[in-house]
């Protein structure tokens, strides 16, 4: 053999050794590079799934912290309209001008009458004039809606007969029918 055919096949040789070389680091590359495509698609199918589980638990958070808050607004206003409506009432019943006052008050002396022999009548200053007419002994007046309490010669007995304490007593047994007439859709 000669020596530029010696040459030659050297040369072939190292040819076909850098092209099985190259195209074995090929193939590794490729499979390098789908391994990582793999991974990188399975990194991002999970954040995804992860990113939309955490946005769906954040709008089920908001969603219902936003109903709380509708909740308390509502129950504040409903708070609102109670204290509203008990104002007027305490001012619709502290009116000397209320209808049927003259009528309340016989029915309560008639009950005083009953338990209150030989106790101090002391009235609320707006019905005075009115509870003067009757055969007590008429105290000071006491701070009041309207009514009157009775109270035993050496104070140790009050009767209360104040349109308050009845009114609050009212109020309270009928708040259910209050609150369903006032907020019933």
């Amino acid at each position: 053999m000669t020596l530029d055919a010696l040459a030659n096949e050297i040369d072939n040789q190292a040819k076909a050794e850098a092209k099985s070389i190259i195209d074995s680091a090929k193939a590794q590359a490729k499979a390098i590079e789908d391994e990582a495509r793999d991974q990188a698609n399975s990194l991002s199918s999970e954040m995804k799934a992860r990113a939309e589980r955490e946005s769906a638990q954040l709008s089920v958070e908001v969603v219902a912290s936003a109903k709380q808050a509708n909740q308390k607004h509502l129950l504040i206003a409903r708070r609102e309209e109670l204290d509203e409506t008990w104002k007027s009432i305490r001012k619709s019943v502290s009116s000397p001008d209320l209808d049927g006052r003259s009528n309340i008050l016989k029915s309560l002396l008639s009950e005083a009458k009953k338990s209150g022999k030989g106790m101090l009548l002391r009235p609320v200053a707006t019905d005075r004039k009115e509870l003067e007419k009757e055969n007590f002994d008429i105290g000071d007046d006491i701070e009041g809606l309207g009514g009157f309490v009775l109270e035993s010669k050496d104070g140790s007995v009050v009767l209360d007969y104040r349109f308050d304490s009845r009114l609050e007593k009212s109020w309270q047994e009928n708040l259910g029918l209050v609150n369903s007439t006032l907020f019933s859709n």
